[in-house]
């Protein structure tokens, strides 16, 4: 082996660190360089609006509310959320590949490598929840894998700050909830995975995670009931009508509107359709009515379900089959504030990557599927090397991405490419992790007993 990346010790030498911190600025820069200040979408203009008023909904995360408003000063807009996300992304892919590293210098610098490919650096100008979520989840991954074989005195405040990163996550992205409870097990026992201790954590951590949610929300800012969970039973009420033929809404509809319920308006792809498109008639009627956030509407989705089990279970396998296997979208390149112009259209560098994007589009780099098939297969495979540390990370990380994955089988209401991106992103470090060289460790045992005397 070169000497130039080795120390005596047999870890990464001066040289081969400053080449991986290298490719890390490197990688930020370009990041910079091609998506500055940031893509404002729908959803994040409205998360940036109730920053003013200090008043919160929790139809999109009153957290990354609160959080915006904290970092806002820095650079007023897009470019604050911007610059956190892509922070926070370049320092985990940092924390990781120098760990990784200490065992294997060629395969920390595939890390930075792995960070800029297009299914994980397409999403990082975008503003959304899910791309923060993303990157703070592999924060907390990277910091505990990187502590994972020090001493008490290094691990158990970066175990700390991981589980905090942990519950930030779910606070973006409450319905990662079931997936928490893996990475978890992994932020507590880094060294070794046992599946027996991580069943018997996983319902009191998930019960701590979904506490977590009511007290901040709802304790600390106060905030409104908007209603989230009724879009997935407006969504399910009307697949369920398209499916079994007959309108299944606690309200009698137009003869015409009832033609457009059962057929057309329904798309397998996302509920807003019925909000602010062609059928924005159906959640009219239910504002109007009264009916939406009410027990009335939950009453009617009970109802539907019980009576046309086989309906609903082919809108919801029709959503997540589209969800997994189309064409969806991936960057949003839409200007909110000029209608019909491209975001940044006038930024070579933008420009050049969105073409990139456009080709790879059609092809399985972009499909939600490919990554839970390879966050699968990692850990298929991590779970051979699951009493060392590198085993641990796979099964924790590509675990809950696959978890994470699958609530949207019976919570999601769209199918965009960036609902999967926690799965884009832990299968492509679990993929390099798992094969670094491992550390083996071992159950802990009692001392044997001192020998007999005479």
């Amino acid at each position: 082996m070169p000497a130039w990346h080795k120390r005596g010790d047999g870890g990464p030498g001066i040289a081969a660190n400053l080449v991986i911190a290298a490719m890390i600025a490197a990688g930020f820069a370009l990041t910079l360089y091609v998506f500055y200040p940031g893509v404002m979408n729908f959803d994040a203009r409205y998360v940036y609006s109730y920053i003013a008023p200090h008043t919160y909904g929790d139809w999109q995360s009153p957290v990354m509310t609160v959080l915006w408003g904290l970092i806002d000063p820095i650079a007023p807009g897009s470019a604050s959320m911007f610059l956190l996300i892509a922070t926070v992304y370049w320092l985990s892919f940092a924390v990781l590949a120098l760990a990784v590293a200490r065992k294997s210098v060629w395969l920390g610098m595939l890390l930075p490598l792995l960070a800029i490919t297009p299914p994980a650096f397409a999403l990082l100008g975008m503003i959304w929840r899910d791309v923060l979520f993303a990157a703070i989840w592999l924060a907390a991954a990277a910091l505990t894998y990187a502590a994972a074989e020090c001493s008490n005195r290094a691990r158990l405040p970066a175990q700390g700050v991981a589980l905090c990163l942990l519950g930030l996550g779910v606070l973006l992205r409450p319905n990662a909830l079931p997936a928490a409870p893996l990475l978890a097990a992994f932020i507590f026992w880094p060294t070794r995975f046992a599946w027996k201790r991580t069943a018997l954590l996983y319902v009191p951590a998930a019960l701590a995670m979904f506490g977590l949610v009511q007290v901040v929300y709802y304790g600390m800012l106060r905030a409104t009931h908007d209603h989230p969970l009724h879009s997935i039973l407006v969504y399910d009420l009307a697949g369920i009508s398209h499916f079994s033929g007959e309108n299944q809404f606690p309200v009698t509809w137009t003869p015409e509107q009832n033609t457009q319920l059962i057929g057309p308006c329904y798309q397998p792809i996302e509920w807003d359709g019925y909000w602010t498109h062609d059928c924005i008639f159906v959640m009219q009627r239910l504002e109007h009515d009264k009916i939406f956030g009410t027990p009335k509407l939950t009453d009617a989705w009970w109802h539907a379900v019980i009576r046309h089990p086989v309906a609903y279970a082919q809108h919801r396998l029709a959503l997540m089959w589209n969800f997994l296997t189309a064409d969806n979208r991936v960057m949003f390149t839409r200007d909110i504030e000029h209608p019909g112009r491209t975001v940044m259209g006038d930024k070579p560098a933008f420009m050049a990557f969105k073409a990139v994007h456009d080709a790879l589009l059609p092809t399985p780099v972009f499909r939600a599927g490919t990554w839970l098939l390879v966050c699968i297969a990692i850990c298929a495979f991590g779970w051979r090397r699951r009493e060392t540390t590198e085993g641990a990370f796979a099964l924790g990380v590509c675990g809950s991405a696959v978890f994470y994955v699958m609530t949207y089988l019976p919570f999601g209401v769209a199918s965009d490419y960036r609902y999967a991106y926690w799965a884009a992103l832990a299968g492509l470090t679990g993929a390099v992790v798992v094969f670094a060289p491992r550390t083996i460790t071992t159950p802990e045992r009692a001392p044997a007993p001192p020998p007999r005397t005479a």
